[in-house]
């Protein structure tokens, strides 16, 4: 057989192959359905309860009392925020301690309320609420942000304690805040601040003198990651445009904060970060020592996921959002880590806090889904969820 013949042969045996390829490519085309339900796919982890919904602003913060009143605010992020704190009751959400001191005074920013980020409950009989007096992030009101604590049996403001002017910059941003009142004359007080366009830091306030010092400012351990890029739904998130028009992922710094159960260590973390940190408090309070010592003695975790709110129990393990993969991490005492909460509708777990009855709770708010993130489009869907999950430990003690 010639040369040519064999060329011939050849082509006629790839064109029937390809034929028969091809042929077999639709028939499986034709045959293919939709997914089955009872496709191997993946599994939520922790059983997981829906405590409340809310249908209108979208909340951030959430504390659980030592008698198990629960209490929740929602920052000035662009809703119609009605009442900036409320408590959850009777089945509904009602401003606390009660409307007129949910509206700012415009003669004296220390009275009323502005835009409230955070609420403890301090294990002592008070809730403490954390206003920014920042409302979308803006520079803070002179004179506003402060710490006010209201008495849980008379539901009455008895405490408000200004920032002073030394900690609150133009950038600041405070967040979240722990308590001890075994250190100092009436106790001490931990905020982070979270500024997203300043340093990070964490503020530390003598609750009896009200004087208090910026720790940290601008410390890798407060600052945002730079190389940290948020995957959350299966895309990047906190991603809007810049002032050149291109892409900008919105870095936050230190914003979770946790306290260990004897008071000696603080936890934090800057949202825009999968790293944890701790540092003994004594040092923290100490003005003594300087900020390189200070930084020098900031130990790294490691890695525990992106988080928002942090939380610590009686036991001395560590809670985090895991707001990447819609759940909640758990520290154990020897650092290892173990996954308690997975499932799709923790979306964004924004604050934590452990109730007495043995429950972590916290909010799920889709934080990641405002509109300021997808070209002025809302893309959140409510009701936003207060959940919780069985942890059988009693929150951590703060005396």
């Amino acid at each position: 057989m010639s040369a040519k013949h064999n060329i011939l042969w050849s082509t006629l045996a790839l064109s029937v192959a390809l034929i028969s390829q091809n042929s077999s490519a639709a028939a499986v085309a034709a045959s293919a359905s939709s997914f089955p339900a009872n496709a191997p796919a993946e599994k939520t982890i922790g059983q997981l309860e829906q405590v409340f919904t809310f249908h209108d602003a979208m909340p951030t913060g959430v504390t659980v009392t030592e008698t198990g009143r629960i209490f929740v605010n929602f920052p000035q992020w662009g809703d119609d925020v009605a009442f900036t704190v409320g408590e959850i009751r009777d089945g509904k959400v009602v401003a606390y301690p009660d409307a007129s001191f949910n509206k700012a005074d415009p003669k004296d920013p220390a009275k009323g309320l502005i835009s409230v980020q955070s609420v403890v409950a301090d294990g002592q009989g008070r809730v403490w609420l954390l206003d920014t007096a920042a409302p979308n992030f803006a520079a803070p009101k002179a004179g506003g942000a402060k710490l006010v604590a209201v008495d849980l049996a008379t539901n009455k403001v008895v405490k408000t304690l200004v920032f002073p002017a030394n900690v609150i910059l133009p950038s600041t941003y405070v967040n979240d805040m722990r308590f001890d009142f075994r250190a100092g004359k009436e106790g001490t007080v931990y905020v982070t601040d979270s500024s997203v366009s300043g340093p990070g830091a964490i503020i530390v306030m003598d609750i009896a003198s009200g004087k208090a010092t910026r720790r940290l400012s601008g410390a890798k351990s407060t600052s945002v990651d730079p190389t940290f890029v948020p995957v959350v739904e299966g895309q990047a998130a906190l991603v809007s445009k810049g002032p050149d028009g291109k892409p900008k992922t919105l870095g936050v710094a230190s914003d979770g904060i946790a306290l260990s159960p004897d008071g000696k260590t603080l936890y934090f973390s800057p949202l825009s970060s999968r790293h944890l940190f701790a540092v003994p408090t004594a040092l923290l309070r100490d003005a003594k020592v300087s900020e390189a010592q200070l930084s020098a003695a900031v130990k790294d975790l490691g890695e525990k996921g992106a988080s928002d709110g942090l939380e610590a129990d009686a036991n001395g393990a560590v809670y985090a959002g895991d707001y990447e993969h819609n759940g909640i991490r758990k520290r154990l005492a020897d650092g290892s880590w173990q996954t308690i909460v997975h499932d799709p509708r923790v979306l964004w777990p924004d604050t934590l806090s452990v109730g007495p009855d043995g429950y972590l709770y916290f909010t799920a708010n889709q934080l990641q889904r405002q509109a300021g993130f997808h070209d002025g489009k809302d893309l959140r869907e409510k009701p936003y969820s207060l959940l919780r999950v069985k942890i059988d430990a009693a929150p951590a003690p703060t005396r």
